[in-house]
């Protein structure tokens, strides 16, 4: 099973943080007492450390009722991908990133939409709020999907 589950998108700022609260927010959901719980974490490949999550993204958190704390993005490291049993990165392209900062991850690097054979989730920050949307539509749809495999 796994305990350690990264999401990797470009910034940290958007989908990756997104994606990280929903994991934690619908695995809390749907755990029962018995079952362990599994660390969802994010970084971002061109982040630049200690930005907040973009607050369109917050907001429409919100309004699904998850909480987005107080998230400071982060950039990715080979010790972060090392340390994760998972790595779920947005967009197809990504994958072979993650591989070149660890060569040893090969194998555990897969696209968010793995399961539902879609390639990339669109990047909306500083796009219109459609777009955000849209985004995370389909964010926590794939998320959904990863926990029935995962969990």
């Amino acid at each position: 099973m796994f305990a350690n589950v990264l999401i990797v998108c470009h910034a940290n700022v958007c989908r990756s943080p997104a994606a990280e609260m929903l994991f934690k927010a619908r695995q809390a959901a749907r755990s029962h007492a018995s079952a362990a719980s599994i660390a969802f974490h994010s970084a971002g490949i061109r982040a630049m450390n200690g930005h907040g999550m973009d607050p369109v993204m917050r907001r429409l958190l919100a309004e699904r009722g998850v909480e987005s704390g107080t998230h400071h993005s982060r950039r990715l490291d080979r010790q972060l991908v090392r340390s994760a049993d998972l790595v779920l990165v947005s967009e197809r392209a990504q994958v072979s990133e993650v591989e070149a900062l660890d060569p040893a991850s090969r194998g555990k690097v897969f696209p968010l939409g793995k399961w539902e054979d879609v390639s990339d989730v669109a990047d909306p920050h500083g796009g219109a709020e459609a777009g955000y949307r849209e985004s995370l539509v389909l964010i926590e749809h794939l998320v959904m999907g990863w926990l029935k495999k995962i969990c």
